[in-house]
C-alpha cells in the first residue's frame, strides 16, 4: 500500500510581512592581483522576501557578526522599507542557541532587530519548509549570478558588489516564466506599499559584553573606566558599545550611559554616581593619599607615594591606592604594612604584588635583613609629600 504524506497548507506570505535571509553555500575568491594569492572568500549574502520574491544579494567579508548586521541593514536599504518579520537560518551570527520553541537570539541581533521594529523569527530546527523560500533564492542567486562570475577576478568587495548589484537588477527585472510580472513588478505593487518606512537613522553597530563593576565604581570596557551608581559596586553588568556611546546596564534596566572614551587607561565619571559620603574622593590629591597611608604605616605611605609617582595619569594612581589600602580592611593593617615592606625591599611596586603577598602569606615570613628596607629620606627616586603638596597648590 502506497504511504500517504501528510497533508500540507499552501504557505501564502502577506505583503511586506516576511524576508528571509542566509548566506550562499557558494563563495567568490578576493585575489591579489599583484601576486595572484587569494586574500579571502567573499560569503554572499541572500535576502528574499515572502510574497514577490523580490530578491537582494551582496558579497561579505565573512560570516561574522559585524558583517552579518551590515548586510541586513544594507539590505533593507536596498528594499527602500521595512518589513514586520526577518526570518534567518540558526546561523550562529545571529542565533546563540537553537531551539524550537524559543531561539536564543544573539544580544546584537536583537538590538539591531528593535532598532528597525522587526521580529526575529529563526527557522526551525530541522524544519526545511520554514527556510524554502530563502534557499530557492539562494539558487537562483548561485545560478543566475555567481555562475555568470566564476570566471572574473576580483581584488576588492567593493569591485564584486558592483558586479553582484549590476547582475540582481537584471535578475529582478527578468519576466516570471510562469505568471505575468517580474519581481521588481510583484515588490512594486505587492510588497513596497506595505513595507513600513526606514527609521531616521541607520543601525549604529554595538558589541555587547558582559563585566564587573569595581571598588571605586568604575567598569573596564576595551581599557577605558566609565563609572556606574555606587551601589552596584562588584555587580554584574551588561554593556553595550557603539562608536560613539557607551551604555551599562543592570538586570535589563540602563544605569549608566556615557560618551565613547578613546584614552587607554582614560576615566569618565559622572559625579552624581558617588554617595555623598564618598564625594571627598573628588577633591583627593597625592599628599592627601600618602598621608591617608600614613594611618596604616610608614612602608605603606611609601608604597602609595612610589605608586603615584609611577603613573602617567593620576586617577590611574588613585584607583590603585584604593585598592592597596583597602586590602587592609581585608587581611589587617599589620600585615599590610609588612606586605608593602616586603614588596618594597623587592622593587615590587604594584597593588597586584602587594596583594599577592598577602594572599600567599608571604608578609608573615621574617624578613632576613630588615635593615634593607630602610630608604634615605632624600632618595633620588622619593618624591616627598612637599612636592605633592606644592603641586596641588596646598599649603
Amino acid at each position: 500500500m502506497a504511504r500517504q504524506s501528510r497533508p500540507r497548507v499552501a504557505s501564502e506570505h502577506k505583503a511586506g510581512d516576511k524576508v528571509f535571509v542566509d548566506f550562499a553555500g557558494q563563495t567568490v575568491p578576493i585575489v591579489d592581483r599583484a601576486t595572484g594569492e587569494v586574500l579571502f572568500d567573499a560569503q554572499i549574502f541572500v535576502a528574499v522576501l515572502g510574497a514577490s520574491n523580490y530578491t537582494y544579494a551582496q558579497a561579505c567579508r565573512s560570516q561574522e557578526l559585524p558583517e552579518w548586521i551590515s548586510a541586513h541593514s544594507r539590505m533593507l536599504d536596498y528594499f527602500g522599507g521595512v518589513p514586520l518579520v526577518i526570518v534567518p537560518d540558526n546561523l550562529k551570527a545571529g542565533v546563540r542557541h537553537a531551539c524550537f520553541y524559543e531561539p536564543d537570539l544573539n544580544p546584537t541581533y536583537h538590538d539591531w532587530a528593535l532598532h528597525y521594529g522587526m521580529t526575529v523569527l529563526p527557522a526551525r530546527v530541522r524544519r526545511p519548509r520554514d527556510k524554502a523560500k530563502v534557499e530557492a533564492g539562494v539558487l537562483l542567486v548561485e545560478r543566475w549570478i555567481l555562475v555568470r562570475l566564476r570566471h572574473h577576478t576580483f581584488s576588492s568587495l567593493a569591485e564584486l558588489d558592483e558586479e553582484i548589484r549590476r547582475l540582481l537588477d537584471s535578475l529582478n527585472q527578468r519576466p516570471f516564466q510562469k505568471l505575468e510580472g517580474s519581481r521588481r513588478s510583484f515588490f512594486e505593487t505587492i510588497d513596497r506599499p506595505a513595507l513600513r518606512p526606514l527609521p531616521a537613522t541607520r543601525y549604529d553597530f554595538a558589541q555587547w559584553k558582559k563585566a564587573s563593576v569595581n571598588i571605586d565604581y568604575h567598569v573596564d570596557v576595551f581599557g577605558h573606566y566609565y563609572s556606574v551608581p555606587y551601589k552596584l559596586e562588584r555587580a554584574k553588568v551588561d554593556v553595550r558599545v557603539t562608536s560613539d556611546t557607551v551604555e551599562i546596564f543592570h538586570n535589563g534596566r540602563r544605569v549608566s550611559a556615557h560618551a565613547r572614551g578613546r584614552k587607554k587607561g582614560g576615566f569618565t565619571t559622572d559625579p552624581a554616581h558617588r554617595p555623598k559620603s564618598h564625594q571627598k574622593y573628588l577633591e583627593w590629591t597625592p599628599s592627601r593619599m600618602i598621608r591617608w597611608g600614613e594611618q596604616t604605616g610608614p612602608r605603606t605611605a611609601e608604597m602609595v607615594q612610589r605608586i603615584l609617582e609611577s603613573r602617567p595619569h593620576p586617577e590611574q594612581g588613585f584607583r590603585a591606592c584604593l585598592g592597596l589600602l583597602r586590602l587592609g580592611d581585608r587581611f589587617t593593617t599589620p600585615r599590610l604594612e609588612a606586605a608593602c615592606a616586603r614588596a618594597l625591599l623587592v622593587g615590587a611596586v604594584s597593588y597586584q604584588s602587594v596583594k599577592s603577598i598577602l594572599s600567599t602569606g608571604l608578609d608573615q615570613v621574617p624578613l632576613e635583613e630588615q635593615t634593607a628596607l630602610a630608604l634615605p629620606q632624600n632618595h633620588e627616586h622619593v618624591r616627598g609629600e612637599q612636592y605633592y603638596a606644592a603641586a596641588a597648590g596646598e599649603s
